[in-house]
């Protein structure tokens, strides 16, 4: 008998689809052998109709497979025409509490919106019969007492996404542009009878983009009242990304402008309003300490921490292999894992949904997709305010290690610059970390241990902190030294570390004692995976500044000793380049790499006096 690893290996698929074969039935004389299956060693491989396709190839036309939602925010047309992932026991999870307001704080990319307008599809009172889109999904299944609920709520649904401009005027105009849309949507209530003549006037300045400031704060409040006169049932306000505007204010320097608009207009709609039926809100950070809900208690927040509604946004790991079975990519799945997983929301596992289907969508290539849909600021600000112990810290996340820190979900964007504690808990709500062994402290914040989650975000970060560590680390240096590393071009490498040293030597003065931190920093980025990094570690009879262990024996290690020294003259520059090497050979800094079998060592002394360096090897 062979096990499942072995007879995928010789049947060319992956270990995943063997178990399938097996539990289906289709592979004679298999047996369960605890959690695993055993397989004669005379079972012929099942036909099971199936053609596989090479990378990029499309499929055959006899087996057609419905397209990829790329971009598909719209729930009616993702359901019907693309790969659904069915989200819709969201919707039961949500009727079994049934709290007035929630909010739904996620990563871009997450699946925010197509989930609000799938709520927005259910909830809402239209002249379509839209309960199609949902007779074949879990929700219904679920019974009359959930079903009841569609079609029943006239519905306001705004999304802030695309707002995202550099001025606070430019800013208001979208703003009264995305709400005044809606108006428009609910074109019913212009010749209402039911409504107020105040109100239609209000109407027609918000449809014809004439309100101000103080006129457009009060449109929540008055287009629920209007829609529940009108239908004669309570309103649901469904606000998507409600914290981009924010964001936007924050990095562009209007942050107290739109914070203000958006306490009143929230108010208006959420907070103590009669017309009210339920409110959702989605966004990257939450809102209890943005003032914007002052007193209203009936905000309930779920946000990555959490365990309830942790796997509808984004894909679970069932999700992933059920997809990757019809797309019949079953043996991709730990290059998946690898460069998509790694999330964790509350105890659920969660892959990043917008690269997954992307991935598939180009033929299998692992790529950075998610970087390229916004803006990366939150690292690039972590790391222009950075102290030496958040390079510390992020050396350790780019190396692949975690630590303990405090997880404050309710951090707000002052506190970057106000407070560096609240760093890590920005990057891990933006999906930038993710958190284990997450446990509540004394305060009634958490503290947990944070990691990158795949390799995807791991390119994330080397963009941006080599983008950001230009005056330290060229992007020329950076080039060549990626370059000839993925080529195992030993005298290339060696030539491009040597520039490197001397093209960082202008920034010393200025970088101070932050500049070995940058310096090592850049070296994280620049060297990804075929390298382990330390610094300040021992070997041999002391501890070395830097050194670069290959993971494969057959690349070369590198050693580097810096010393510094003011005012020096060219001489005693040498003297003190002489003496780090000297350093690296008698305290035999290279202890280590001869123990693993690395056979060509360059070892570095480097001396650097104001903006005069010198290198000796």
């Amino acid at each position: 008998m062979r096990d499942v690893k072995a007879t995928a290996e010789l049947w060319g698929v992956s270990a995943t689809r063997v178990a399938k074969l097996c539990r289906d039935g289709k592979i004679a004389g298999a047996v369960k052998d605890g959690k695993s299956w055993l397989i004669p060693e005379d079972a012929v491989k099942p036909a099971d109709g199936r053609m596989r396709r090479a990378r990029g190839d499309s499929f055959a036309e006899d087996e057609k497979r419905l397209p990829l939602p790329i971009g598909i925010s719209e729930y009616s047309l993702a359901s019907t025409q693309y790969y659904y992932i069915d989200k819709t026991m969201l919707i039961k999870d949500f009727l079994d509490e049934r709290p007035m307001v929630s909010l739904y704080t996620r990563p871009r990319r997450f699946g925010k919106t197509l989930n609000m307008d799938m709520l927005r599809t259910f909830f809402e009172k239209t002249q379509e019969d839209t309960s199609v889109f949902f007779q074949d999904k879990q929700v219904w299944g679920c019974g009359e007492e959930y079903r009841a609920y569609q079609g029943k709520y006239p519905v306001i649904f705004v999304s802030f996404k695309d707002i995202k401009f550099h001025t606070w005027e430019e800013t208001f105009q979208m703003l009264k542009a995305a709400i005044g849309n809606e108006f428009v949507r609910h074109g019913e209530l212009e010749m209402s009878e039911r409504c107020s003549d105040a109100d239609k006037s209000y109407y027609r300045e918000m449809t014809g983009g004439g309100a101000d400031i103080v006129a457009l704060s009060r449109a929540f409040e008055v287009l629920s009242r209007m829609l529940c006169q009108h239908y004669g049932m309570e309103t649901i306000i469904i606000i998507d990304e409600y914290d981009i505007p924010i964001q936007q204010g924050h990095t562009h320097g209007f942050y107290d402008e739109v914070i203000d608009f958006m306490r009143n207009l929230f108010s208006g709609g959420l907070k103590d309003n009669q017309y009210l039926a339920y409110g959702f809100l989605t966004g990257i950070l939450r809102v209890a300490k943005e003032s914007i809900f002052s007193g209203l208690n009936n905000l309930v927040i779920h946000s990555v921490i959490d365990d309830k509604y942790s796997r509808y946004f984004g894909f679970t790991r069932d999700e992933v292999e059920k997809m990757a079975a019809y797309y019949h990519a079953e043996d991709k799945l730990d290059e998946l894992s690898e460069w998509y997983d790694g999330y964790r929301f509350g105890d659920t596992e969660i892959f990043n949904p917008w690269s997954v289907i992307n991935y598939f969508s180009i033929g299998c290539k692992p790529r950075a997709f998610w970087q390229a849909t916004g803006s990366n600021e939150i690292i690039s600000e972590v790391i222009a305010g950075a102290d030496e112990d958040i390079y510390e810290r992020l050396e350790k996340l780019l190396q692949g290690e975690k630590f303990t820190t405090l997880i404050d979900t309710g951090v707000i964007y002052p506190q970057i610059q106000k407070n560096p504690s609240t760093i890590y808990s920005f990057l891990l709500v933006a999906g930038y970390l993710k958190a284990e062994n997450v446990d509540v402290s004394a305060s009634g914040d958490f503290m947990g241990e944070v990691s990158l989650p795949n390799k995807e975000i791991k390119a994330v970060y080397n963009k941006e902190i080599l983008q950001k560590l230009d005056s330290i680390v060229s992007q020329s240096s950076a080039v060549s030294i990626q370059e000839a590393v993925y080529a195992n071009d030993v005298p290339r490498l060696q030539k491009s570390v040597e520039k490197l040293l001397l093209q960082s030597a202008s920034s010393f003065d200025t970088a101070g004692e932050m500049f070995f931190h940058g310096l090592f920093l850049g070296i994280c980025a620049m060297f990804d995976d075929r390298y382990y990094l330390t610094s300040n570690k021992e070997s041999g009879e002391g501890r070395f500044d830097i050194q670069l262990m290959p993971k494969e024996v057959d690349r070369p290690g590198i050693l580097i000793e810096l010393k510094a020294g003011k005012h020096l003259s060219e001489t005693e520059l040498e003297t003190l380049a002489q003496e780090a090497l000297w350093q690296i050979n008698d305290r035999k800094y290279d202890t280590e790499m001869k123990v693993r079998g690395v056979e060509t060592i360059f070892k570095y002394g480097v001396a650097f006096s104001g903006k005069n360096v010198k290198i000796v090897k």
